[in-house]
């Protein structure tokens, strides 16, 4: 696909916080993100992800709106596992992993602020 914007690649998903370095350190901690920079004069850090070219930027506000917008979904092997270790580490899940049969397999979770963050498994072949 091309596009006359010219894409590079990149993509940047943002998220309010309420408290940018205990969220750093969740985005560290449990999900095992990279901090890239922080810039406290503004309230915003970015964080690398495992996948090649996405980053989580956190906004420092007052009151985080949550709840609205798109859900991060990262793809990991063996959904089963993740999700042990995230509830290791007392990672709220919305209920039990889902299971579309022959198709995926998805288990959503909310970060401390509660923003909507969902793993998936792929369960097609290949």
């Amino acid at each position: 696909m091309s596009s006359k914007l010219n894409y590079d690649g990149g993509l940047t998903l943002s998220f309010q916080v309420k408290d940018r370095k205990k969220s750093i350190a969740w985005y560290q901690d449990v999900l095992g993100f990279k901090l890239l920079y922080d810039v406290a004069e503004i309230g915003w850090c970015e964080l690398a992800t495992e996948v090649k070219g996405v980053n989580v930027g956190l906004s420092e506000v007052e009151k985080p709106r949550v709840g609205a917008g798109p859900t991060p979904t990262f793809g990991v092997k063996d959904i089963d596992a993740a999700r042990k270790i995230l509830e290791s580490k007392d990672v709220r899940f919305d209920g039990a992993t889902q299971v579309i049969p022959d198709m995926v397999k998805l288990a959503t979770f909310y970060d401390p602020d509660g923003n909507t963050l969902m793993l998936f498994q792929s369960l097609q072949p290949g």
